[in-house]
């Protein structure tokens, strides 16, 4: 399949007469900006996601177009298991902004069988959306895979302290949501995890500080609201 598919040339033209220049000022306000943008809600691309179902060969010329909606489209209809590590690479040297850097590693590269090596690989990039991605990976593998074994989290806290001094904006951010995650999953992972937030939260280098700090009041506010929980009486009573 290619880009001449009609699929291709029905999902950009659906595309085309949903957005608006309304939706690409506010996007932009978010930082998500690219070169070819229609404008067009992420809710909406699951409506058509939902039209088109998982083809991986689809997504592949999708992806080719260049406009970002159509490559968001993408991560809701490749197929996990046909992703392979090369189109993963060549895909995440194509990322221009967070947004979609976190829609595709969410919704489907956590979910391949390279999803830790990209981690390992990506996480020393140069690139600020490739090194985004590789913490972007970690936090969607603890969101979504509760069998996921401690191991591989516990290489994943080396990686976030090693590159926690990255002071640019979209790479410290997706390193603190890495080691939120993390911290989230049990209690063994909170203690690694804690350990290393402390760490950073006593560093002399303001990204890392930053880091520790963010970890450390996310998973004071998720103890408070625990505790409030299991606190309030049942209804009626």
């Amino acid at each position: 399949m290619t880009a001449k598919d009609p699929r291709v040339a029905e999902a950009l033209a659906w595309l085309e007469r949903r957005g608006s220049q309304r939706n690409i000022a506010g996007m932009a306000r978010y930082g998500i900006v690219s070169d070819k943008v229609f404008g067009v809600s992420v809710a909406m691309l699951q409506q058509l996601a939902k039209r088109f179902g998982r083809d991986h060969e689809l997504a592949l010329a999708l992806w080719d177009t260049g406009w970002y909606e159509a490559r968001m489209l993408t991560a809701f209809v490749d197929e996990p298991e046909r992703v392979t590590a090369a189109q993963m690479d060549r895909w995440a040297r194509d990322f221009d902004n967070w947004a979609i850097c976190d829609t595709v590693c969410f919704h489907l590269f956590d979910r391949t069988r390279h999803a830790w090596r990209k981690v390992d690989q990506w996480s020393a990039r140069r690139d600020e959306f490739v090194k985004r991605a590789a913490f972007a990976l970690v936090a969607s593998i603890g969101a979504h895979d509760k069998q996921a074994p401690d191991a591989p989290f516990h290489r994943a806290l080396k990686l976030i302290e090693r590159e926690a001094h990255d002071e640019r904006n979209f790479v410290k951010k997706g390193v603190s949501w890495a080691l939120r995650v993390t911290g989230r999953r049990n209690p063994a992972l909170r203690a690694a995890a804690a350990a290393v937030a402390t760490r950073l939260a006593g560093s002399p280098e303001p990204a890392a500080r930053w880091i520790g700090k963010d970890a450390l009041r996310d998973w004071a506010k998720l103890k408070f609201r625990q505790r409030r929980s299991v606190g309030k009486k049942p209804a009626g009573k």
